[in-house]
């Protein structure tokens, strides 16, 4: 893998290779929680991949045994941070901190694979669930516990959560706090496949292979698409499908890809 040019990454880990973005979550002593340093370092890296045409799909996972145990616990406690100041002070921190990882993740160009290993808890679980597909293991643990620290999920989960789960099961996790495992995440939808732990990143390989190998144009707007198809109504997304059609039936790409259909091979998109 090659080195993403961006200096001074320390709360990110970021590598390049055949299309893939590999961005890691590297506070593995804090169990990954969000602080503003990495918050800032996530954004940066997000908003530098979705503009540059190498990247086609980006991974996520997180150093150590878990992937993302949320908010800073030991900063709540110690009002410091973005969890300092009073009422209206804390708002204002989390929109100039956290809420800038949904707004980033949403507006996202670039399919999203959460390779969620351990624990995802909180605004973790939420993170993995702004990402297009999550893939985790026996041992991976998910929940939103906000209600269990007398809080609300201030990152955006409350949109998020539902779009994957549904609105039952989303209320069934928020009122409860509960924890839900590995192959029960996979049964309600967190998870798009649950295998062992040592198979995960393997796994992860073998989905971004998947996705990078597409043409990616038409990945792109076919993401775009989905996601309005969620808050338009039918014709507006037959205009926008009608117009994408038009642009993706006059790419390269296209025509690479019916060359290659006839010719019994597999195509070599250019993203052109």
């Amino acid at each position: 893998m090659t080195q993403v040019p961006l200096k001074n990454l320390k709360f990110i880990e970021a590598k390049l290779e055949d299309h893939q973005l590999w961005m890691t979550l590297n506070r593995p002593e804090a169990a990954n929680a969000f602080h503003l340093e990495m918050i800032e370092e996530l954004v940066s890296t997000l908003e530098w991949a979705d503009h540059y045409d190498d990247v086609r799909v980006i991974v996520f996972t997180g150093a150590g045994n878990n992937f993302c145990a949320g908010g800073d616990v030991s900063a709540m406690k110690e009002k410091r941070e973005m969890f300092k100041g009073e009422s209206d002070e804390l708002r204002r921190n989390y929109q100039k901190g956290i809420q800038r990882i949904p707004l980033i993740m949403e507006r996202l160009q670039k399919p999203t694979i959460a390779l969620v290993n351990g624990a995802a808890i909180g605004a973790g679980c939420d993170f993995a669930c702004m990402s297009d597909i999550r893939i985790g293991t026996l041992g991976t643990k998910m929940g939103e516990t906000f209600t269990k620290l007398a809080l609300v999920p201030g990152d955006g989960g409350t949109y998020f959560l539902p779009r994957v789960v549904g609105y039952t099961k989303a209320l069934e996790m928020f009122l409860t706090g509960k924890i839900y495992k590995g192959e029960e995440c996979q049964k309600i939808g967190l998870l798009n496949a649950c295998v062992e732990e040592d198979q995960l990143l393997i796994e992860g390989a073998l989905w971004a292979s998947q996705i990078a190998k597409n043409a990616p144009i038409a990945i792109q707007m076919t993401k775009k698409a989905l996601k309005l198809g969620f808050q338009k109504d039918l014709q507006t997304s037959l205009d926008l499908l009608a117009a994408f059609q038009g642009i993706t039936q006059r790419t390269d790409d296209h025509f690479e890809g019916l060359a290659a259909l006839k010719e019994k091979r597999d195509p070599l998109f250019k993203g052109e």
